[in-house]
């Protein structure tokens, strides 16, 4: 994971780069229990570090968040991911600057 990250994740945008950390540190499942809340620390980290505020994973979105990971993890396809983080990304944008705009 990390190798990736220098090597690949680095060059990617930061939502993205986030998403796909994401993704692939619940895809190693390094714990008994709490790789999804680390996951999404990872992923808020990485958002965080570039200026974004952090996201959550809305409980109406949970099972395409789910579906959208498994696709993931079976299919090396994670475009569905991405869009569902980037979304929440959106949300997070549109939730923040109202209240510092209001």
């Amino acid at each position: 994971m990390m190798n990736w990250y220098h090597d690949e994740g680095i060059n990617l945008h930061p939502v993205k780069r986030g998403a796909m950390l994401h993704a692939i540190f619940v895809g190693i499942h390094p714990f008994i229990d709490g790789n999804g809340r680390s996951s999404r620390l990872l992923l808020n980290l990485e958002l965080m570090k570039d200026g974004f505020p952090p996201v959550i994973i809305k409980v109406e979105n949970r099972l395409a968040y789910y579906e959208a990971l498994d696709k993931a993890h079976t299919t090396e396809d994670y475009d569905d991911f991405i869009s569902l983080v980037e979304g929440e990304v959106q949300d997070s944008l549109d939730l923040y600057l109202k209240a510092i705009i209001n």
